[in-house]
């Protein structure tokens, strides 16, 4: 049995009348009652009764008809929804970000795509650049937020901001006075930084920035990104963190900029093999909601 011959029953079923029931599937009258008595045949029993006058349903034809809409008004939400995922309006999109997104345009990106596209699922995974890496490559993250150097042809990588580094310290600190601090000032201060292997390229990046101010970090305290806000605020050390931390808000602290403003950047990354519509409307909308204009397409250098 194919989908034609429960369209052409259907038809026939509904108008009781095989004229005006070809006239309204667009064909000959006589092809179509060789269809429904092929479709009689092949089933074993008959789904009308036809006689000079009128056409009825057999109680198999009544039974058939209700079934036959069902599977018409299935197919009628398949076709929609396969519809709505080749243009991007349904699916699902897992991200990964790090913890400093959230407290600078992740909620306002996520709201901005939940209300164009409301039926995409989202699920989001706080996780260290090297994680997220992993993750991409893996099929388990659709796309990622990271601070970190590319050099894979499997992934693609797309500037989204440039934000300014920013020396964090207890808000009782002698250099807290200060409105902005050239980094050999913290030459013999303790530092608190994240591990390297949550993020290789960015803390190599912060490592660069002292060599050239002349000395080597003493990081004396490692924890992740949200926790070296507390421990800063402790009294544990100093660090050197991006601008968008600042919203964290977390008393005991101060932010102060860098005397020769140095930054880093912000990359959104996805897998070049991942088709996925709305993966790519996702990554329009950071196009549109991007706080840098300058952003533009580019392949990270190890």
């Amino acid at each position: 049995m194919e989908i034609r011959h429960l369209r052409y029953f259907v038809a026939v079923a509904e108008e009781l009348h095989f004229g005006r029931a070809a006239h309204r599937l667009h064909i000959q009258q006589p092809p179509l009652s060789r269809q429904i008595q092929d479709l009689e045949s092949e089933l074993g029993f008959p789904l009308f009764e036809r006689s000079r006058r009128r056409v009825e349903l057999t109680p198999a034809g009544t039974a058939l008809l209700g079934r036959a809409r069902q599977v018409f008004d299935a197919l009628d939400v398949a076709v929609h929804d396969a519809r709505s995922a080749s243009e991007g309006e349904s699916g699902r999109l897992v991200i990964g970000y790090p913890s400093s997104l959230a407290y600078s345009g992740l909620t306002e990106l996520l709201r901005a795509f939940r209300t164009g596209f409301p039926s995409v699922e989202l699920s989001l995974r706080e996780l260290p650049p090297a994680d997220q890496i992993d993750g991409l490559k893996a099929g388990r993250l659709d796309v990622g937020f990271v601070r970190t150097s590319l050099d894979d042809p499997t992934l693609v990588a797309e500037l989204v901001r440039r934000e300014s580094l920013m020396v964090v310290l207890p808000d009782d600190h002698r250099l807290a006075k200060r409105r902005s601090i050239p980094l050999e000032a913290l030459a013999h201060e303790p530092f608190v930084m994240f591990p390297r292997a949550r993020g290789p390229a960015f803390f190599d990046q912060l490592m660069a920035l002292c060599s050239a101010a002349g000395f080597a970090p003493r990081i004396v305290q490692e924890a992740a990104q949200l926790d070296i806000v507390s421990m800063v605020a402790a009294g544990f050390g100093v660090s050197i963190m991006p601008s968008s931390m600042r919203n964290f808000r977390r008393p005991g602290l101060v932010f102060r900029a860098i005397v020769g403003a140095p930054q880093a950047e912000l990359l959104i990354v996805w897998r070049h093999q991942n088709i996925s519509p709305a993966l790519h409307k996702f990554v329009d909308l950071v196009r549109v909601l991007g706080v840098d204009r300058r952003r533009g397409k580019r392949r990270s250098k190890a």
